[in-house]
This record gives structure tokens, C-alpha cells and sequence, in this order.
């Protein structure tokens, strides 16, 4: 009788890989393995070491200690280039595409056709290899159409051709779905679990449990920089997911909130209008209030923000705060009537990267420590109240002027976004997105902010493409599609299925 093949050693290991900054300990022994044609989910809150651990795959940062082994062989990359040389590829959450250059372009910057006997790119062979990638990732566009002119998703499947080019053995994903609508991302999923089924091996990083524990073969959970916890999908679910990412049981991730007593309105819009972007929308906020917007990517919800808020034109209707009549509304005037708003894309709309927290807090209200005549902005003051905001959100640095944007978690971003707006002591606040791309944790801190608001008496527009983050912290919800109110919703008759419904015009099943 034959003895039973010996089982294939793992594809990737990692052996008690250390990292430390200035003496601070990133990554304190992790060690970890992933079978070939496996999907491993790599979660944890931001800072908690999955970044660190993949730029050490990834050849951006060496160790200070352990070893990596990949396909049976030391693995030691000097620079990105060798890691994709060894066949690892990433996909990162800010896509690494050169939206003025095509499809073709991107998918091979670093090793482009040419005619033989000739320094000149072979033009045929370079579209050609174009469209085979693009084919295995059933992306039918042109290969001369420039990534500017692509969506989110599109770009997101460009990304992994570019991988497919290289003969990827090991494919990296950070936040695959956070910019993509839900059609995109049963796409991407579809081919996921298409690669996977041909022998891709994955790491999965994200902050929506859900699909970790939908796609994900094996889990492995960060706290930080130690490993808190590993093993099949199967044993685990988001509860215990966020349990150990955060280090404490949460009984409740929502603060409690009561519906707000009759109050008088913030914000009020009547028929507002605008072809191809919302049709006859009107609604009351009243202080106190969470008021939830929800609907599909593309159903108006950001669009009307931005109207409320002064930043895109509207046709016909009105928009009133606090009962008076806001004219001709742009965001300085807004601003004035006691309007906030948050937008989705922190980034690259609600702050300076480069500047410190202090400068980014100052640009909403600098007229209150810049007054006129001279100008000069009362540094002594505006710290004091860059202290007290600081403490408000709970943001972690404490040297306001010496950190720059730019250093600090996602989470930490989008408290600087929220603190910005908070100094000018506002009666409404729009929150689009206002927990994407953040981790778990941080987002709870968020949910208590936002109640904390509401309690004090501001009235809260959201806009969440998460239910559960409705359901929630709301007391009223909105569904929009194709840019008009669909169907309004009190806490009591919150219903899943109901919103559906409504955001995807189906009828009850009977």
C-alpha cells in the first residue's frame, strides 16, 4: 500500500518578521502561511501592522528580524521591482495608474514591445497584449482609451491585468471595493473567485468584514503589530472579527439613540431640481436630528449634498435654514448660515496632505482668528481652540503644528475633516461616506461623535452606502433613486428589504 503524497509546502511564509520606527515596535514576531490557490483575509484596525507587513513583501521596507520564504525559496526584496520579479503583485486602494496615459500604456510601462532591430514600441504587439489582459479580466474597452476616461471600476480591473501581465503568482488587494458601486464590485468578485479557481493565490485587506468572511479562505488578525488571531473563515464572524481587532468585546457597536423631540427645523429643501441630477426633492432636518440618505452610487445622494451645500448649481426650488431662505447659496454664504459639509473624498477635497493638523483646522474658520483689520491670525487662541476641538474628537496627536496630514491613519484624517468644520460651530452637518477606508475602531469613535452632535443639537445629514451604519445612528431614513425620494422611513419601520426595494424599484416577492 502507496503512502499518501507528502501535503505542498505553503507558498508564502512568514517567520517571526519584527519592524520597529524609532524604537516604537511595528510588527512583533508575526508569523504566518498561505497555501498556493488560497485566499488569506488580512484584517485589523489602521496602524495595527498590515500595511508594514506588505511593504516588507512587497520589497519597500526590509525586517528587522525573521524571514520570508515564497514558492520554497528566501525571499529578501531590495525593491518593489524584485518582488514583481518573484511574481507578487498589488493592488492598491490608491490605484498606482497614470490617468493621462492609455490602457495599453499602463499595462506596460516597464517593459513596452519593440519592433525588432529597432528602439521604437511595436504598436500592433503593444494592443494586441493589451487586449489579451484586458480579455481574462472580461473588460471590453479600448486599449488606447486613456485611464482619466475609465470608472472606478474599470481601473480597479486595469489594475489587476497589470498584475495578470506580469505573471503574478501572488495577488496583494487593499480595499478593492471602497470606490466601486455594487455592480462593480459582484464583478470584481466574479473574478476573484475565477482566478482563485485557475490557482491565484490572494491576501485580502479590508475593512468590510462581510466580504472577508464571503471570499476569504483564512483569516489572520492584526492588534498592534501581533498576531491575534488566525484560522479558517469558517471560525470566525464579525463579531468576533471586531473583538479582536479592537481588543475588547463590543456589545453594541451603535450609542443608543432616541428619536430627537419635536424640534425645529435646520435645513429644509422644497422641490429642488435639476435635470439629470434630482428631480422635485424636499425634506425637513430638525435639530438633533440623523437624518439618513440612502440609495445606490449614481441615485443623487452626493449630487443633492453638493447642491445643499452651494458647491454644484440647482434649477428650481428652494433651500431654507432655519427657516429663512438661503439665495443664490454658495459655501462661503452656507458656511455663514451655520453649514458643514464633509465630503466622501477626504483626500484630495477636505484636506491639505501636506500641511500640519493646526493649518488644516484654521481653513474653515480663519476669519475668527484672522480678524480685520491686520489679518494676522491669533496663533495663542487658535491653539487653545485647536486643543479643545482636538479633545472633542479625540484625536490622537498632541503636537498640532508639527504633524502633517499626511502622517496620520485614515481614521485620524477624517477627525482632522470633522474637527475643521466643528470650529465654526455649525447648526448642520452633511457627513458623505464619512467612514470609508476607516477601521473598525475608529469608526465606533465616529458613531459616538455623530451621536454626541445630535445630542447637542445639530442637525445630521447622512450619507452612507453601509445599511448598517443607517439603521444605526439614524432616526429617519430617505431612500433615493434616480434622483428623487423614493420612500421615507421612521425608526420603528426600518426594514431592510423595504429599502431595497425602494432603491432598486422591485416590488415584494408574493
Amino acid at each position: 500500500m502507496s503512502s499518501p503524497a507528502p501535503a505542498a509546502p505553503p507558498l508564502l511564509r512568514f517567520d517571526r518578521i519584527q519592524k520597529s520606527f524609532f524604537g516604537v515596535p511595528v510588527l512583533q514576531g508575526i508569523s504566518l502561511s498561505l497555501d498556493q490557490g488560497r485566499a488569506l483575509g488580512l484584517v485589523g484596525e489602521n496602524g495595527a501592522g498590515k500595511t508594514t507587513l506588505m511593504n516588507i513583501l512587497g520589497g519597500n521596507l526590509a525586517p528587522d528580524a525573521g524571514r520570508i520564504e515564497f514558492a520554497g525559496l528566501p525571499h529578501q526584496p531590495r525593491s518593489p521591482l524584485e518582488a514583481a520579479a518573484a511574481g507578487i503583485a498589488f493592488v492598491h486602494q490608491e490605484l498606482n495608474l497614470f490617468p493621462n496615459l492609455s490602457v495599453a500604456e499602463n499595462l506596460h510601462l516597464t517593459a513596452f514591445p519593440r519592433r525588432r532591430g529597432f528602439p521604437v514600441i511595436h504598436r500592433a504587439l503593444l494592443r494586441a497584449k493589451t487586449r489579451a489582459l484586458l480579455e481574462q479580466v472580461s473588460l471590453d474597452i479600448d486599449s488606447d482609451t486613456p485611464v482619466e476616461r475609465l470608472t472606478a471600476g474599470e481601473r480597479q480591473l486595469v489594475e489587476i491585468a497589470k498584475a495578470l501581465g506580469i505573471e503574478a503568482r501572488l495577488l496583494i488587494l487593499d480595499e478593492p471595493t471602497t470606490s466601486l458601486t455594487d455592480l462593480e464590485t459582484r464583478r470584481l468578485f466574479d473574478l476573484l473567485e475565477r482566478l482563485r479557481g485557475q490557482g491565484m493565490t490572494m491576501i485580502y485587506i479590508s475593512h468590510h468584514l462581510a466580504d472577508v468572511l464571503r471570499f476569504c479562505d483564512h483569516i489572520a488578525v492584526l492588534r498592534d503589530g501581533e498576531l491575534v488571531g488566525s484560522g479558517p473563515a469558517s471560525a470566525f464572524n464579525a463579531t468576533r472579527l471586531i473583538s479582536l481587532m479592537v481588543g475588547r468585546q463590543l456589545d453594541q457597536v451603535f450609542p443608543g439613540s432616541a428619536p430627537p423631540p419635536d424640534s425645529p427645523p435646520v435645513l429644509e429643501a422644497r422641490r429642488l431640481s435639476h435635470p439629470g441630477i434630482i428631480d422635485q426633492v424636499s425634506f425637513t432636518l430638525r435639530a438633533g436630528e440623523i437624518l439618513g440618505l440612502s440609495g445606490l452610487m449614481g441615485s443623487g445622494r452626493s449630487e443633492l449634498a453638493r447642491i445643499l451645500f452651494g458647491l454644484d448649481p440647482f434649477g428650481a426650488g428652494e433651500i431654507l435654514v432655519e427657516g429663512k431662505p438661503l439665495r443664490r447659496p454658495r459655501p462661503i454664504r452656507c458656511l455663514r448660515r451655520g453649514l458643514a459639509f464633509v465630503t466622501e473624498n477626504r483626500r484630495e477635497e477636505g484636506l491639505c496632505l501636506e500641511a500640519s493638523i493646526a493649518d488644516n483646522l484654521l481653513l474653515v474658520a480663519l476669519r475668527d482668528f484672522a480678524p480685520p483689520p491686520a489679518r494676522w491670525i491669533r496663533r495663542r487662541p487658535l491653539q487653545a481652540a485647536a486643543a479643545r476641538i482636538r479633545s472633542a474628537v479625540r484625536l490622537t496627536p498632541t503636537a498640532l503644528d508639527s504633524h502633517p496630514v499626511k502622517t496620520l491613519s485614515g481614521g485620524n484624517q477624517q477627525k482632522v475633516v470633522l474637527a475643521k468644520w466643528l470650529l465654526s460651530q455649525p447648526r448642520v452637518i452633511i457627513l458623505d461616506e464619512p467612514t470609508r477606508g476607516i477601521d473598525v475602531g475608529a469608526k465606533c469613535e465616529f458613531y459616538q461623535l455623530i451621536h454626541d452632535l445630535a445630542a447637542r443639537g445639530t442637525g445630521i445629514l447622512l450619507i452612507s452606502s453601509e445599511m448598517e451604519e443607517l439603521l444605526g445612528l439614524c432616526h429617519r431614513i430617505l431612500v433615493l433613486r434616480q434622483g428623487a425620494i423614493r420612500d421615507e422611513l421612521q425608526r420603528p419601520e426600518f426594514d431592510r428589504e423595504r429599502i431595497l426595494r425602494a432603491a432598486l424599484h422591485t416590488e415584494r416577492a408574493p
